[in-house]
């Protein structure tokens, strides 16, 4: 599986009606990706509970993600990736990234899914 490029997606204001993020900004596709192509590899941090203390309320709501015992920070890109209704990638913590449920053209704005596996439903290629 090939991997993402920081010069793969652009990050813009966002197309969509009610964007999930205060700053209004989506991550978009600079290229075309096919169906099951990873399209952004994440760049986590692990962060200590210090840490999480002394990020906003906006960021510790937006911007981190708890899995296990591990809290994570989401830097650019990865955190301004929407949630939708018709999402066009999975994020999959095996690849370490969001990959495309479908083939995803330049400029197609990129989404996951308004429920994530950690919310309970899993999406599927």
């Amino acid at each position: 599986m090939p991997q993402s490029h920081e010069d793969e997606v652009l990050v813009r204001p966002s197309r969509l009606a009610a964007p999930q993020f205060a700053d209004g900004l989506g991550v978009f596709a600079a290229r075309r990706f096919a169906k099951g192509e990873l399209v952004l590899r994440w760049n986590l941090r692990a962060i200590t509970p210090e840490e999480y203390e002394g990020l906003t309320a906006d960021e510790r709501a937006q911007f981190t993600h708890r899995r296990g015992d591990v809290t994570y920070l989401y830097p650019d890109p990865e955190r301004h990736v929407n949630r939708s209704d018709d999402p066009n990638v999975f994020p999959d913590f095996e690849a370490g990234g969001d990959v495309a449920l479908k083939d995803i053209e330049p400029g197609d704005e990129l989404t996951i899914a308004s429920r994530t596996p950690e919310d309970g439903q899993v999406a599927t290629l």
